[in-house]
């Protein structure tokens, strides 16, 4: 039994049955050439169901007290799980078009996890053409952000084309064959609270951290309040458009890749990240999108842009996340200074977050974060948002991967839309490929499968405008 952190627990509170909220994702995978597919996915299927030996989160259960989801909430194991509920398979009606996978993957996103069982779902998806399988998989955000979720895929794959491994990708075995990748860290002794010294470093440690804070809510407010001069952009004061409504529980899921040096290059001529690339190909998407819509605003639109403060090697906390607020400068149209107005607003947040440590980092988020959770609760975010879009990026593999001898074609994710802002752009970088996953709510944000074509417009036209690609 374990207590689960109130960070974690926070995620089980903004749930309704209009915001589901776990994360997830498709992986997408050819089989080897002379494999039998109907007894490499009955394989696949037998080795997902071993219940025995799972590790956590997947062998837990909620376990409340009588103030519900308010009260203390325990993790408990599950002494009774149902593999054959969790791990399922489905095949796609012809002609198995990645269409209709993204049309079934839409309605499984869409539906709330049970909390009477362990908090996550896969299912095997078949039927698609050219020898190709996916797997579609959620879990609580409670429960995994994007990075730990990430750390159990590679868990789970090799870049061994013929490993074959016979323990489940869920179980202890798997988990700790994936933790002795990452050098073994010392965990300092915990003091005792009679030595003068730990008292002292703890003191000087609430210090610092209560200067930290200070310190960038000063920030905070000034950019708020347009003083200072600086490029450091705030939530709030965004500008009303189909992304800003309150949502309904239905998802429409839509993915695509691009080359990741493609995009590098382009970030590279504007002397910028791939992040700030990614960026600049969703401002000039929605920009277009709203376009379409006769819905273009003359402010810009704001993105929250989740940020990872989890150290390299650890693959164990549940979440450790921060979130900093990107101006995706839509009211501009030249796109060269669309993308300096991103990068100047990138570079100002990511110059504060520097300033800070993970602690403070975390404290703050929180402060800062506490009006748009307000407004969550209270289904007032349509009337006050608090940012257009969720826009996150998530380190993943570097080498081609292989899941028992199935390459791994694309990885995309699929995340939260939320009260306010109907739509959540997520990347995954692949290997060669950066594999977007766009999810929306159905009903606000219509014809979201045309975000696809006008990514890569906006990627094309940002290229142009630096003088590279074709």
């Amino acid at each position: 039994m374990r207590l689960m952190p109130v960070t974690d627990a926070m995620f089980l509170v903004a749930e309704t049955r209009e915001t589901p909220m776990h994360v997830g994702g498709v992986n997408l995978y050819t089989l080897p050439d002379k494999v039998d597919e109907t007894g490499w996915l009955n394989d696949q299927l037998a080795n997902l169901r071993q219940s025995e030996g799972l590790r956590r989160p997947f062998s837990e259960v909620l376990k409340l007290t009588a103030l519900g989801q308010y009260g203390p909430i325990r993790l408990v194991p599950d002494k009774d799980i149902d593999m054959h509920y969790h791990v399922r398979s489905a095949a796609l009606p012809k002609p198995g078009r990645y269409r209709e996978m993204f049309e079934l993957v839409s309605r499984l996103h869409g539906t709330l996890l049970d909390r009477t069982r362990p908090m996550w779902e896969i299912t095997l998806i078949s039927g698609l053409p050219d020898r190709q399988i996916a797997t579609y998989f959620k879990i609580h955000h409670a429960l995994m952000d994007g990075a730990s979720s990430m750390h159990f895929t590679n868990a789970m794959l090799s870049a061994d084309p013929k490993e074959k491994r016979s323990f489940s990708p869920m179980s202890v075995e798997a988990y700790e064959a994936y933790k002795r990748k990452f050098p073994a860290q010392k965990k300092p002794p915990t003091p005792s609270l009679t030595d003068l010294k730990a008292i002292g470093g703890f003191l000087k440690e609430q210090w610092g951290n209560s200067v930290g804070v200070t310190k960038a809510l000063n920030q905070y407010a000034a950019a708020m309040f347009g003083m200072g001069g600086s490029d450091l952009t705030t939530p709030w004061s965004v500008p009303r458009t189909s992304f800003n409504r309150n949502i309904t529980g239905a998802r429409r899921f839509v993915a695509q890749s691009w080359s990741l040096e493609r995009v590098r290059a382009m970030g590279k001529a504007y002397d910028g990240t791939i992040n700030d690339a990614v960026l600049g190909m969703c401002s000039g998407a929605m920009r277009k999108y709203l376009q379409s819509l006769n819905e273009l605003p003359d402010k810009p639109l704001k993105a929250m842009a989740p940020v990872s403060i989890r150290p390299k090697d650890d693959i164990d906390a549940a979440n450790s996340v921060a979130a900093v607020t990107a101006n995706l400068a839509t009211h501009i149209d030249d796109p060269a200074e669309r993308m300096r107005t991103i990068q100047a607003s990138m570079n100002a947040a990511k110059a504060q977050l520097r300033e800070m440590t993970a602690q403070q980092i975390q404290i703050y988020t929180a402060i800062t974060q506490m009006p748009q959770m307000l407004t969550a609760l209270t289904r007032t975010a349509d009337k006050f948002p608090a940012y257009s879009v969720t826009i996150s990026n998530v380190p993943g593999p570097r080498e081609q991967l292989y899941w028992n001898g199935a390459r791994l074609d694309g990885m995309y994710p699929a995340s939260i839309p939320v009260d306010g802002m109907a739509m959540n752009i997520t990347q995954v970088s692949n290997h060669k490929n950066i594999d977007f996953g766009i999810t929306a709510c159905r009903r606000s944000v219509p014809h979201v499968q045309r975000l696809i074509d006008y990514l890569e417009d906006a990627l094309v036209e940002l290229e142009q405008a630096a003088g590279i690609g074709k």
